[in-house]
């Protein structure tokens, strides 16, 4: 399916919630150090329920160790500040999908590195801020599944 990517997570129950997307959707969860939290905190375990033990997870010690032992054919910044709205691209298997950290979103450097694919942005209604992390990975999930028919690979 697709691998989903938070570059330093800070709110357990954000990375929590998502390894049950990645279980329920057949994604692979990839996190990039350091976290702002530690892996056992009671929060994650409560909203990961018992799928932390399920999911599947790689841990990077930086961005470019992830892109050196993941090394994605296509990878895709999720940002408010994307160039593309998140609709516009065809996503396929195997595509890595890029949220930054629930304070700050992705920093430039990330965003516009070689390595990303597109910049994608999820609207919002004016005056918004900015969506949940978890809701914006699990948008971004649903729509390259919904585009491949549901389908297992």
């Amino acid at each position: 399916m697709f691998h989903v990517v938070l570059f330093r997570p800070e709110i357990p129950p954000n990375t929590g919630n998502l390894m049950r997307l990645c279980v329920n959707t057949g994604c692979r969860l990839h996190l990039i150090h350091p976290l702002g939290f530690e892996l056992d905190d009671a929060r994650l375990r409560r909203a990961g329920l018992d799928y932390k033990e399920y999911a599947e997870v790689e841990h990077h010690e930086d961005f470019a160790a992830y892109l050196y032992e993941a090394a994605p054919d296509r990878l895709f910044a999720y940002s408010q500040h994307g160039d593309t709205r998140y609709t516009d691209v065809e996503l396929r298997w195997g595509d890595a999908l890029l949220f930054g950290p629930e304070s700050v979103g992705l920093p430039s450097e990330v965003m516009h590195h070689s390595a990303v694919t597109d910049r994608l942005r999820i609207p919002i209604a004016a005056g918004g801020r900015s969506l949940n992390l978890a809701n914006a990975a699990a948008i971004a999930v649903y729509e390259g599944w919904r585009q491949l028919g549901f389908a297992s690979e």
